[in-house]
Order: structure tokens, then C-alpha cells, then sequence
């Protein structure tokens, strides 16, 4: 979390990098779990019990996503209470948080490791 908090005062300090910037890769990392979703449905089309898993678990993922920011920026009035970086800082914790949630979702992409007896539904 220092390394993160470093990363954000640096990445704000620097007029290289702005909230448009955090946001616009906020945005592409969307696009990409959108992506990477996208293909994990589709090579498991024929799998209805994993899909309807794995949907629930998305929606799941979502709430958490959103509960996790509620709880780094309590406050109501999230402008007036942590200032105008609020909208960069958001955007940067989002784009970690769907990072996150992409690398797991990889896995059903990625070819089953012989001999991986957890590997449950990756194939």
C-alpha cells in the first residue's frame, strides 16, 4: 500500500500525469476484463453450470469492487473531503482492483497444467 500511496503522489505531483490519464487507463483496463470475460465465456460455452458460476461470481466481484472504494473514500461528498485528486486517486485504485480480477480470470484462459489436480473448472 506504500509503494501504491508513493506511486499515486508521484504520478499526481507529475504534470506528465493527470486525472484524464488515471482515468483513461481506468477505462482501457475495463475494456481489457470486458475482453478477457468476454473470452472466458466463450471458450466455456457449452459449460452452463461454470457460466452461471461464473456470472455470479462477476456480479459478486462488481459489488466487492465498488464496497472496496466505498470503503477507501467513505465520506459522501467525496470532492470536498479528499480534494480534487479525488477523481485520479479513485480512478488509479479501480485500475489496480480490475487488474486484479483480470489475472484471475486469465487462468480459464490459460491451458491446464498437466497433473494440476486444483485446477476445477480451468481446463
Amino acid at each position: 500500500m506504500c509503494r501504491l500511496s508513493f506511486l499515486v503522489f508521484v504520478c499526481l505531483s507529475s504534470s506528465a500525469y493527470s486525472q484524464s490519464d488515471a482515468c483513461k487507463d481506468y477505462k482501457e483496463a475495463d475494456g481489457k476484463l470486458n475482453e478477457v470475460y468476454q473470452a472466458v465465456v466463450s471458450k466455456y460455452k457449452g459449460e452452463s453450470a461454470f457460466l452461471s458460476k461464473l456470472k455470479t461470481a462477476q456480479k459478486a466481484w462488481l459489488a466487492y469492487r465498488d464496497a472496496q472504494l466505498e470503503a477507501l473514500y467513505p465520506a459522501v461528498n467525496k470532492q470536498a473531503e479528499y480534494g480534487s485528486v479525488y477523481t485520479a486517486c479513485s480512478c488509479i485504485e479501480r485500475t489496480e482492483i480490475v487488474q486484479e480480477r483480470i489475472a484471475i480470470l486469465k487462468k480459464w484462459l490459460e491451458p491446464k497444467t498437466e497433473g494440476d489436480v486444483c485446477s476445477g473448472s480451468r481446463k
